[in-house]
């Protein structure tokens, strides 16, 4: 797997994009029974899975809920669990 640089925002703090693909590099991907596919998830992401009919589809499927997981916690000011030693934190706003 190609290791992308690590960005930081004007901070210093890692960029979202660093936290994106440490959370995904945490994934467990099985093969379903039957021919029916494959399932993934991020253990400690709860509600963060996907099943697609190939590896590949599942993975981009697994991308988009960790995406779109990670935009409803910052919206609802809740925590996110580290990925990969970087941790991310939520600060409110207004």
């Amino acid at each position: 797997m190609t290791q992308h640089p690590r960005t930081r925002d004007r901070f210093g703090h890692p960029a979202l994009t660093d936290y994106l693909r440490a959370a995904l590099r945490e994934a467990t991907y099985e093969i379903l029974p039957n021919g029916e596919g494959f399932y993934g998830e991020i253990p400690g992401f709860q509600g963060v899975y996907a099943n697609a009919g190939t590896l590949e589809a599942c993975r981009q499927e697994l991308e988009e809920v960790l995406e779109e997981w990670v935009l409803v916690r910052v919206s609802q000011n809740l925590d996110l669990p580290r990925a990969g030693g970087i941790e991310l934190k939520i600060n409110r706003v207004g």
